[in-house]
């Protein structure tokens, strides 16, 4: 087996430093800059400091040095994903690209899958996804995700390909699920940031977690994904880890907006262009997404916390 990573972030670091435990893996990094720091250093000082590269990952600038890998997975924004892809088709083209990004592209409301299959037609596309933090898999520490491919076959042969000592990976065929169950917990993420920040209680914080799962469902099984595959890793386990942890950015997000603090704008928050997208996508199916309207006011600044709050409590008593 060879493996590349394409993005030397916390992510793509923390999956490269696990994966090399089965062998050789090369990282590649847009930036000169850092490949030469990190290869000198054998760390990732600015997004995973305090872990050591293994002498198995080396780390490179020069993407041509990833031709003899049989799967590269890209752990690139979701909303840079489509660039990074057109800019480097020629590299990419007909090889095994596994996106380990979530989230919804803001201007076609594509999850990654859909966009690797736009850009590279003769690529074969998976996704890995779930709850996962890069410090703890970097840490060597237990994480268990979903493996999303529609090839049946090729998704067999990725699973036992990246699983390692502290990495299970479950396979499935429902991209569509995965890509939006992954994306889609990113936004009530946010949701349940502000609540804690603004003081509001776990209980509200639970009402949220339930309602946005529901969101979820809602969407997703709309577009045709399986609901097991929502109620798997790449759904409700996402879901409850992002929306209990301060390691999570969306979460953090969410906790500044409750607190009325500006959020470093720097950090990649996914969930806040995904909540844009899914709104938009969502009134065009006619679907009710009322949490994901909510964080979306609250990230573009049209509504305050207050009146996100009147807005949902206002909303008619229903069944469950």
């Amino acid at each position: 087996m060879s493996v590349a990573v394409l993005g030397s972030g916390a992510f793509g670091t923390a999956l490269a430093i696990s994966l090399a435990g089965n062998g050789p893996v090369t990282l590649w990094s847009r930036s000169t800059d850092q490949a030469l720091a990190m290869a000198d250093s054998r760390e990732n000082t600015s997004r995973l400091p305090g872990v050591r590269l293994p002498d198995a990952l080396r780390v490179t600038a020069d993407l041509s040095e990833t031709e003899t890998s049989d799967t590269l997975l890209l752990a690139i924004p979701m909303q840079k994903l489509r660039g990074a892809l057109t800019e480097h088709a020629d590299a990419l083209a007909g090889r095994t690209l596994v996106a380990c990004c979530k989230g919804i592209e803001l201007k076609t409301g594509l999850g990654p899958v859909a966009v690797i299959s736009q850009i590279l037609p003769n690529a074969r596309p998976a996704l890995l996804t779930g709850p996962s933090f890069a410090h703890d898999i970097a840490r060597g520490l237990p994480t268990a995700l979903t493996l999303a491919c529609a090839d049946a076959d090729l998704s067999a042969t990725l699973q036992a390909e990246l699983t390692t000592a502290n990495l299970r990976l479950y396979r499935t065929t429902d991209t569509l699920g995965a890509e939006f169950g992954g994306a889609l917990k990113n936004v009530m993420a946010i949701a349940c940031g502000a609540v804690i920040g603004a003081g509001l209680g776990d209980s509200a914080r639970a009402a949220l977690m339930t309602r946005g799962y529901a969101e979820m469902q809602r969407m997703a099984l709309a577009l045709g994904a399986r609901p097991e595959t929502l109620a798997g890793l790449s759904g409700f386990g996402d879901l409850a880890l992002t929306c209990t942890s301060d390691q999570s950015r969306n979460y953090r997000l969410g906790l500044s907006i409750g607190r009325g603090e500006t959020f470093d704008p720097t950090i990649t928050v996914e969930g806040a262009a995904t909540a844009r997208a899914v709104a938009t996508k969502a009134k065009g199916m006619g679907l009710d997404m009322p949490i994901t309207d909510c964080v979306t006011g609250l990230v573009n600044q049209s509504l305050t916390l207050t009146d996100a709050m009147a807005q949902l409590l206002a909303r008619p008593l229903k069944e469950e």
